[in-house]
């Protein structure tokens, strides 16, 4: 079961693909927790992106398709993964069906997380976190039980730059310029299924459930 997670900014694909990987026991695959890894590791595929890294530019879409492909080559990606935060862009997704064709293998599932972007810009500059402690609160969702303290340490919250509502315009912009296309390309293979976001978490949770299978 190989799935792929589209959304939005904000639009929850990375809780979902927890709960996905939980649930049918496979590995929630990051590209930045792989370059980690790698860079940690001090593998020579991590040693080329930490030079890219390194110099402030983006580590080119072949190097990160080597360093994703040998990652799901791994013991524990044999009955499937769940790839959160890539590909972000059709190159990159044109690179790595070419991979991953060679080795006669497809994405099964490319789960799309749909949230309007007024409600993105609601829920994330609704966000607040502890600098202190690293706590996060939501004002509606996840209230603190003093306003703007937190519940943990007593610190003052703030909003974070990421969180403010021109950051979250200006990221939802770059999303539908280079990532939404993404929706076109996997609906085109037959791949692509939409869950409606805005629901309660595990409500969005069972819908994807539904498109799996138990």
């Amino acid at each position: 079961m190989k799935i792929i997670m589209l959304g939005a900014p904000g639009a929850g694909k990375g809780t979902q693909a927890k709960k996905i990987a939980d649930k049918y026991q496979i590995p929630h695959v990051s590209t930045g927790d792989i370059f980690r890894a790698n860079i940690k590791n001090g593998t020579e595929l991590g040693k080329k992106a930490k030079t890219y890294m390194d110099a402030g530019q983006l580590v080119p879409d072949e190097l990160t398709v080597d360093l994703l492909m040998d990652r799901i080559s791994q013991a524990d990606c044999a009955n499937g993964y769940v790839l959160d935060g890539f590909p972000r862009t059709i190159p990159q997704a044109e690179c790595l069906e070419k991979a991953l064709s060679g080795r006669n293998d497809a994405v099964d599932f490319a789960i799309n997380v749909e949230v309007p972007d007024e409600n993105i810009v609601a829920r994330m500059s609704g966000r607040r976190a502890c600098p202190a402690c690293g706590a996060t609160y939501h004002i509606v969702h996840i209230p603190t039980k003093v306003e703007g303290i937190c519940d943990r340490c007593g610190g003052e919250l703030a909003l974070r730059d990421d969180d403010k509502p021109e950051t979250v315009k200006n990221r939802l912009s770059v999303y539908h310029t280079q990532t939404k296309p993404l929706i076109q390309f996997y609906g085109d293979k037959k791949v692509l299924h939409e869950v409606d976001g805005t629901q309660e978490m595990e409500k969005v949770f069972a819908d994807i459930v539904k498109v799996l299978g138990e």
